[in-house]
């Protein structure tokens, strides 16, 4: 922020102190609350010296009728401060003039001619000081305003309410002088700080009425080195133009020293910017008065569109656009203008609040009276002068309850949005969530006439019952609506229907919300729940025969009923029926002859490195084709692969695949297959036992001892055994890695061997001769 050169001479020394009173039509208002004045105003002016007043100064009161047009003698008044029933002067303002001009004259021989022949030998210098002099008394009135509101305050709490008081006064603050101590603020504030040119419509309005456009001293030095490129103090510019203007006029008698008024109550308080001299050339002492001009009214603007509660204890209005409005008295009998339901007309005051930017009323003595939507007018006087401000709309809670807008269900795990209507919504003060024990607040996120749009906070609350309360302003207790908090509802995606089949297959998420389904008068139940990734599939079973007439194609509309009692519809298509086949034959292929086989005595039980052959037969309406897809899996079910096929005919069709290839080496326990054709899937088939077997390398029986199993893979083996009965069995521990096994010697011919994949199942291999 560049600094305003601070003046040498500024308005910091105190003067005397006046008494004005203006009367106008029956009403006499002190000075302070007069912003201008008009032909016919009886003024009455005294001044407030000590008694032990040494100097004696004669009271002059001049009238001025512009530039350019001297006013008359009589125009001028005197009274001689000094003498009781003289000290006070009585005048009217004549018909013709624009400014007033109070001037405090040294009682010397000659003083009071010099004063007039001065006045009506030069008028515009004087003119011109009285528009300076009270454009300057807006601007102080401003500064002082702001710099009174900090003066008690903290640093923090200076700075948290600066840019209220900023924008209710149209003033830019230094900022470094709110960060001083409270006793210097006020000082740094208005003597020589950093303000903005004062640049709102209202006193722009007066500055033209005291200058005219052209002459505007805030914009003149708003771009000015001397200004501080569009920061100045007005007490600078006034200083050094009256120091010129009035130099203009020293003679060896005299010098006149301009005095800036500071308006308190009835008291007009002068401030000086020289030292008084009471020798030669002694001083006289020049105040302005208000322009005689037309009222230029404060142009006050509504800022807040939404309608405003009446029941609200100290209600705030805010207004922007007037910045006097809150520096000054000049605004009286400031009220709120409202129509009550029986068609009458009443007026509620309100105090401007500077620090909240508004207008404050304290309490509307019967908010009962008023429709639940009325508009209320700001209206009041301005000096003399009456004057309407802003319309603003006003709600009243009438007692009306508070109903939901909709049933959207409430789902926890999240916020959800409520709209509530029937209410007052700008009367609302409070909203709140109670679930349990614990009391959470449900933030407002839109109010408007008789519609308030909440956002309940559902984020980690049990599903149950909960109480949204609002309280109103005006009402002792706070309404209860009483809603229910959901489980998160299902996301439903389809439904795996094939005609002929009583199970399907639900895909979608939450699905363990699900209770039924129901289909064209067929209702189908949950059974098996399972996810694969972020889907939940659930297969769903009726034992209804009715489901056999839905038929290829069909489509319909299914409900899905949850299990706290809501619905959800879901869009059905009937697929066309699933592939059907029986298994014909197995064959199993060895692999390439181990250094010891092992015989496989059951004969569907297939070895992982063995080529295993088998046939199908279609049934039913299902044909082969050449699309006809055969998938096997084994204990795994997410490993699915599909084999090979040729068809016989459409009837008949043979796969081949080596278990070891399509699954894995760590495929093994039961196979099934089932028939894929255009994409519909059949249902799965048992069709062997998949086993892994060790590769045994020698089995010896050295002289009397046991006798020694060696190999590779033995972990394979879950124990052995002499015997064809399983007796004496001997077990493989978990996880075996060694390469030989002892086993006993026997009579029988052949060693049994019970597979980890197979236990029930013996294999065997001969003893050696």
């Amino acid at each position: 922020m560049l600094a305003a050169p601070v003046g040498a001479n500024e308005f910091d020394l105190a003067g005397p102190a006046l008494r004005v009173s203006i009367a106008r039509g029956g009403v006499t208002l002190p000075l302070s609350q007069v912003p201008d004045l008009a032909t016919g105003d009886r003024i009455t002016l005294a001044i407030d010296l000590p008694r032990e007043q040494g100097a004696r100064y004669r009271l002059v009161l001049a009238f001025l009728r512009g530039a350019t047009n001297p006013p008359p003698k009589n125009w001028l008044f005197e009274a001689e401060s000094w003498k009781p029933k003289k000290a006070s002067i009585v005048a009217v303002v004549p018909e013709g003039a624009q400014q007033v001009l109070v001037l405090l004259v040294p009682d010397t021989k000659g003083a009071v001619d010099a004063v007039s022949t001065a006045i009506r030998g030069r008028p515009g210098a004087f003119v011109r000081a009285s528009q300076e002099l009270n454009q300057a008394m807006l601007g102080s009135a401003r500064l002082t305003a702001f710099a009174e509101q900090l003066r008690r305050r903290d640093a923090a709490d200076a700075a948290a309410v600066s840019p209220q008081l900023a924008k209710s006064l149209g003033v830019k603050p230094d900022p470094a002088c709110l960060e001083r101590q409270p006793h210097t603020r006020a000082g740094c504030l208005t003597q020589g700080s950093n303000v903005a040119v004062f640049a709102d419509s209202q006193t722009n309005s007066i500055a033209q009425t005291l200058a005219g456009a052209p002459a505007d001293i805030a914009l003149q030095l708003s771009g000015t080195p001397q200004g501080g490129f569009g920061y100045y103090s007005p007490y600078i510019g006034v200083v050094r133009d009256l120091a010129r203007i009035l130099g203009a006029f020293q003679s060896a008698q005299l010098q006149f020293i301009p005095a800036l008024s500071v308006q308190q109550g009835a008291t007009t308080q002068l401030l000086l910017n020289t030292v008084p001299s009471f020798r030669k050339p002694q001083s006289v002492l020049v105040a302005a008065l208000p322009p005689v001009a037309p009222p230029a009214l404060p142009p006050i603007e509504a800022i807040e569109r939404r309608a405003l509660c009446a029941n609200r204890p100290n209600l705030l209005i805010p207004v922007a656009g007037a910045p006097l409005v809150f520096a000054t008295d000049y605004a009286r009998q400031v009220a709120v203008r409202v129509r009550t339901r029986d068609g009458q007309t009443r007026d509620f005051p309100v105090s401007a609040d500077v620090a909240q930017g508004g207008y404050v009323l304290s309490a509307m003595a019967a908010p009962a009276a008023l429709e639940p939507q009325s508009t209320g007018m700001l209206h009041g006087m301005w000096g003399f002068t009456p004057f309407e401000g802003p319309t603003i709309r006003l709600a009243a809670a009438t007692g009306a309850a508070w109903t939901l807008a909709e049933t959207t269900p409430l789902v926890v795990g999240r916020d959800t949005p409520v709209t509530l209507i029937g209410g007052a919504a700008a009367c609302v003060a409070e909203v709140w969530m109670e679930h349990g024990d614990a009391r959470l607040p449900a933030p407002i996120v839109e109010q408007d006439g008789d519609r308030l749009s909440l956002k309940v906070p559902l984020t980690g609350v049990e599903p149950g019952p909960v109480t949204v309360l609002v309280r109103s302003y005006g009402a002792e207790q706070a309404q209860r609506l009483h809603l229910r908090a959901l489980s998160e509802g299902s996301r439903l995606t389809s439904f795996d229907l094939h005609a002929g089949d009583r199970d399907a297959v639900l895909f979608g998420t939450r699905l363990d919300q699900v209770a039924t389904l129901e289909l064209a008068g067929v209702t189908f139940r949950p059974q098996a729940l399972t996810r694969a990734g972020v889907t939940d599939q659930l297969v769903m079973t009726t034992d209804q025969a009715a489901v056999g007439t839905l038929q290829p194609g069909q489509a319909g509309q299914a409900t899905v009923t949850l299990i706290d009692g809501r619905t959800v519809a879901l869009r059905v298509k009937v697929a066309a029926p699933r592939p059907t086949a029986t298994l014909v034959s197995t064959s199993v292929v060895a692999a390439a002859s181990p250094p010891l086989p092992i015989t496989l005595t059951a004969p569907d039980i297939v070895p992982q490195n063995g080529k295993l052959v088998f046939s199908i037969k279609a049934q039913g309406t299902t044909r082969f084709t050449a699309n006809t897809q055969i998938d096997i899996r084994a204990l795994d079910p997410t490993v699915i692969k599909s084999v090979p096929v040729r068809l016989q005919d459409t009837s008949v069709a043979i796969a081949t695949f080596v278990p070891e290839d399509a699954l894995g080496v760590s495929a093994h326990g039961p196979l099934t297959f089932r028939v894929v054709e255009n994409g519909a899937a059949g249902a799965w088939m048992p069709l062997a036992t998949l086993v892994r077997l060790p590769t045994l390398t020698a089995f010896t029986c050295p002289g009397n001892g046991a006798c020694v199993l060696s190999g590779s893979d033995l972990f394979l083996l879950r124990s052995v055994s002499p015997a064809p009965s399983g007796a004496a069995r001997i077990a493989i521990p978990d996880g075996f890695a060694g390469a030989t096994i002892e086993v006993p010697r026997a009579t029988s011919r052949r060693l049994f061997l019970y597979l980890r994949d197979a236990p029930d199942v013996a294999a065997s291999i001969p003893y050696p001769s």
